[in-house]
């Protein structure tokens, strides 16, 4: 096995971490640091378990799709699934009839997720549209939109599929670098702008042709080798206005204007986990999950706070007056989002917190690595 397929195959959170982290850390021992010891908290808001619901565990990079009032999930054996985000009833159920690589992607009308095998499988209510032979790795979400199927795959090209019957309409194959991260990458819509990131360096993609009108670099690569020289845009990015904000894997975060195509900050910082954030703060982990606010215009730091650092954080949610991480201990801390100062936590399943969280309304909500759906309501 090559070392370029031991990398582009990483999905394990602190495998991915000593590949980059560890290294650029110059961490000697090899291992996992041992966590901060969480603090007493004397809660300052309250929240409760609105719902739960049960999949099969997961084991690959989950996103969890939201669209007109409903979450859209999957499990590791294939199982994709459509809940109310108010009250978690379910609303249609479907099997891709494989183990899932990458998923969800939605419109609210059709839903996509890629197999194992690397086969794109559509979804209609519940019902197997179409299927695709991707011929190469995807572990990023399918986007859907416009009537329209796109994919990423690790090797960073992006293929475009008609939503109704599947048939191809474009594909985009750039140059890429020696290694890649089987993380999910950057695919967004922007106005009628695909958005995909390829390398450390952000796309702006006629989605109809496939043809490309901006480029923009968020990150430089560093390191004396390739592994270290790893920069690939984690996703999902954010979204605020005219602006796209995403990590360049281990270099930097940074934001671009989607209008213009046009850098507007990046600063450089190590981590391997996506950003969050809303118009006033991005929020990040570093490498060490030492969480930073940047003002969302300018780049500036806001504030920072050590009070998680190696608990293994997921990518955060700007959420109400807060700021809302997962640890890999299946907690889930919230945090004010002007000051940094932690509000509350409370405890999952004991297992990791492996998606995004995400908000319909009221409603958040995180996965486990267990495969447990927990539905909070501040």
């Amino acid at each position: 096995m090559t070392a370029g397929r031991v990398v582009a195959r990483t999905s394990n959170r602190w495998l991915a971490a000593l590949i980059g982290a560890a290294l650029l850390a110059g961490c000697a021992s090899g291992g996992k640091p041992k966590p901060e010891p969480l603090q007493p908290l004397t809660p300052k808001m309250s929240a409760s378990v609105a719902w739960n619901q049960r999949l099969d565990s997961v084991k690959f990079p989950l996103a969890v799709a939201v669209t007109r009032g409903q979450f859209t999930v999957a499990g590791d054996d294939g199982t994709v699934l459509a809940l109310d985000a108010e009250t978690g009833r379910e609303v249609w159920r479907g099997q891709a009839g494989a183990k899932l690589s990458a998923g969800v992607g939605s419109d609210g009308r059709f839903a996509a997720v890629v197999t194992r095998e690397s086969e794109l499988v559509v979804f209609e209510q519940g019902q197997v549209k179409w299927r695709k032979a991707m011929g190469g790795r995807v572990t990023t979400a399918p986007l859907v939109a416009g009537e329209r199927v796109f994919v990423l795959g690790v090797d960073r090209s992006v293929q475009a599929f008609d939503a109704l019957d599947g048939r191809k309409l474009w594909a985009l194959q750039r140059p890429g670098d020696p290694l890649t991260l089987a993380q999910s990458g950057v695919l967004a819509a922007f106005k009628d702008t695909l958005v995909v990131g390829q390398g450390p360096h952000m796309v702006g993609v006629d989605p109809l042709q496939g043809t490309v009108r901006w480029d923009v670099a968020v990150g430089s690569p560093r390191g004396a080798n390739e592994i270290e020289r790893l920069a690939d845009l984690v996703g999902p990015a954010l979204r605020v206005g005219e602006l796209l904000c995403a990590r360049s894997f281990q270099a930097a975060v940074g934001c671009i204007n989607a209008q213009s195509g046009s850098s507007i900050w990046s600063k450089n910082i190590g981590g391997i986990d996506a950003v969050g954030g809303d118009a006033q703060f991005v929020f990040a982990g570093d490498a060490s999950d030492r969480i930073s606010a940047w003002k969302t215009a300018s780049g500036d730091v806001a504030w920072t706070s050590d009070k998680l650092r190696y608990r293994g954080l997921s990518a955060p949610l700007s959420i109400g007056k807060t700021v809302a991480f997962g640890d890999e201990d299946g907690t889930v801390h919230w945090f004010a989002r002007d000051t940094g100062e932690a509000q509350l936590r409370l405890p999952t399943d004991g297992s990791a917190i492996v998606a995004p969280p995400v908000a319909s309304g009221s409603t958040m909500l995180v996965v486990t690595r267990k495969g447990r759906l927990f539905a909070f309501r501040l």
